[in-house]
């Protein structure tokens, strides 16, 4: 063999030894078709999309490390359990327009906030129900959320409670449109076949003197707080004091259907959320304090707040929460 001939050859069976196979190639390919899809479980074999039963969204994002993996998971399986279909139809809506936006609110919203226990689901939805009601613009969420309360094991009665329990502090208005939103909600789950619990219906109240039982109720909460009510406004404004009493306290927190602490939790979130009634607000967690809520359940309330009306509201209502539990050491 001359020597052309052997450098000939010497270069082939080179070629051979250093050139990946096809197998190769599909593997490599394999591997980072898993790596950049957001569902663990999505695999591109030999050119077959195969997709393993999973309930990720489909999302193109970046290669994630453990925790965060495990974050979004914890997050995705928070709001199946809370908001199921309803949920799952807002985060695939984002899929086109803004996936990150997608992710942050499973990985934050549900991930980080919803995933602490320090406030039970049921209560969570009632407070974030309040909210959305009270803001009066994110009916869409609120028809999300809703559907979340009634998922968690509030009853039919109890949301109608939490939306009436907002005309006095967001107005008529609101509670009109989210009471539409409601009714909604039942017919399309009653579609659906599903049957959700109608709950406990007000008794009748058979009393003569709604002013006494206004001040009954408030007393309740704070033994003091309608001899400070008094003092503002018996002079200067005796119509409102009055209409407080017999309206806010009479006809509303005296029904007997919705718990006083649900209704602490309701108004305390509904308050953090507007941002505009901080002297409102501070009186509302004494007497959630004073009836059996705790300063974690609080504080709770803040951090889900943060997710729906933002960090300013939060910090604002957490300063607050802070003034209140620094004045309860002192007395």
């Amino acid at each position: 063999m001359c020597f052309k001939h052997a450098v000939i050859l010497t270069v082939y069976f080179i070629g051979i030894a250093l050139a990946p196979s096809v197998q190769a190639i599909n593997e490599i390919n394999i591997n980072t078709d898993s790596r950049l899809s957001m569902n663990p479980l999505d695999h591109q074999i030999k050119g077959e999309k195969i997709m393993q039963k999973s309930t990720l969204p489909d999302f193109s994002r970046p290669v994630k490390s453990e925790m965060q993996l495990s974050r979004y998971e914890r997050g995705w399986e928070k709001l199946k359990e809370i908001d199921g279909e309803a949920g799952e139809k807002v985060i695939q809506s984002l899929k086109d327009v803004s996936p990150d936006l997608g992710t942050y609110i499973i990985e934050y919203a549900f991930g980080d906030v919803y995933s602490r226990t320090g406030l039970d689901l049921k209560s969570k939805e009632i407070a974030v129900v309040a909210a959305l009601t009270a803001m009066g613009n994110a009916q869409p969420q609120l028809k999300v959320h809703i559907n979340g309360a009634l998922n968690t094991g509030t009853s039919i009665n109890e949301l109608k409670e939490v939306i009436l329990q907002m005309s006095g502090y967001s107005g008529f208005p609101s509670s009109i449109n989210a009471m539409n939103i409601l009714k909604d909600v039942l017919s399309e789950r009653k579609k659906q076949g599903i049957h959700d619990e109608i709950g406990k219906t007000a008794s009748k109240i058979n009393h003569v003197d709604r002013l006494k039982l206004g001040e009954d109720e408030l007393s309740q909460l704070d033994s003091q707080q309608v001899d400070r009510l008094k003092t503002a406004y018996a002079e200067f404004s005796p119509e409102l004091l009055k209409f407080i009493l017999e309206y806010g306290y009479a006809d509303i927190y005296a029904r007997d259907n919705l718990s006083k602490q649900y209704r602490q939790i309701a108004t305390i979130a509904a308050l953090t959320a507007l941002g505009t009634a901080q002297p409102q607000l501070k009186f509302h967690i004494h007497a959630g304090l004073n009836i059996g809520l705790s300063e974690t359940e609080i504080k709770e309330i803040m951090l889900l707040m943060s997710v729906y009306s933002g960090f300013p509201s939060a910090i604002n209502g957490t300063n607050v929460l802070k003034q209140v539990l620094a004045e309860r050491i002192k007395n």
